[in-house]
């Protein structure tokens, strides 16, 4: 059994409930996405010679990506999660704003979400699924290899 399964299990996130579009399982359910998929990409930045830091960005007007990972070049990649499938520019806007603030600096901004679509979205910003990010050769789970 996965973390997600456990902990949806334990915070009373059913599929009956996720499918009727109750508000508190889906605002929980994007809690529980947000911080699995930060813990899975933390882990996977550990094994990177590249990434210097990381961490949560936020500026004074409430603009915010959640989770923003520093190479020793002082290139930037940003990560912003959402359980939802739609993306539009009041999603990405917390990536458009690093991506305006940082300039050069900025490598990538990727958008993971539940969608099953890979594309660019604009300049350096990139929407992907997060299904695929854990699977390899059919299977789930991460691997270093």
């Amino acid at each position: 059994m996965s973390s997600i399964p456990l902990a949806a299990y334990l915070l009373a996130i059913t599929p009956e409930k996720l499918a009727r579009r109750d508000p508190a399982a889906l605002s929980e359910f994007g809690s529980l996405l947000e911080t699995f998929v930060v813990g899975e990409i933390l882990k996977q930045a550990s094994w990177s010679d590249d990434v210097r830091g990381v961490g949560h960005w936020r500026t004074h007007t409430g603009q915010e990506v959640d989770l923003v990972a520093e190479a020793h070049d002082g290139s930037v990649v940003g990560f912003e999660i959402k359980a939802g499938r739609e993306v539009d520019q009041k999603a990405i806007r917390g990536l458009l704003t690093l991506r305006e603030a940082l300039g050069e600096r900025f490598r990538a901004g990727v958008f993971l979400n539940t969608g099953s679509d890979a594309y660019p979205f604009d300049d350096r910003m990139y929407v992907c699924p997060t299904d695929p990010l854990w699977q390899s050769n059919g299977t789930t789970g991460a691997s270093p290899g």
